[in-house]
């Protein structure tokens, strides 16, 4: 069973994730801020990394530039999940390295798509 890391603080997104992937297959892992998201990435090596941009402690792309700079993270997907507009989004990813992105209010089908799609 794949394993995603979701890191997330808003508690509907993170409740609609976990639904949904776990429906279809996935176990999901919650980490509630930037810190215990790295923890655990480390720890549980998952096989795919979401990663909310806006985080209480760390952001977005602290945490993203943290786990490509580790060995043991370098190499596991990362999917920005974020409210910021599509063009700013992009720059992001690119930027820190990750592997795509999903807009917020986040849509089921995009979700699984993405998901799917980085655990090819």
């Amino acid at each position: 069973m794949p394993r995603v890391l979701l890191i997330e603080d808003i508690e509907d997104n993170v409740l609609l994730v976990e639904r949904v992937l776990t429906a279809n297959g996935y176990e999901v892992l919650h980490a509630p801020d930037g810190e215990t998201g790295l923890q655990m990435a480390t720890d549980e090596r998952p096989d795919l990394i979401l990663l909310d941009l806006g985080l209480p402690d760390l952001d977005g792309q602290t945490v993203a530039s943290q786990l490509r700079r580790a060995p043991e993270t370098a190499r596991i997907p990362i999917v920005v999940v974020t409210a910021w507009p599509e063009e700013t989004a992009r720059q992001m990813v690119k930027a820190y390295g990750c592997n795509g992105y999903i807009s917020k209010p986040i849509k089921v089908a995009t979700l699984l798509e993405q998901v799917a799609s980085h655990l090819r």
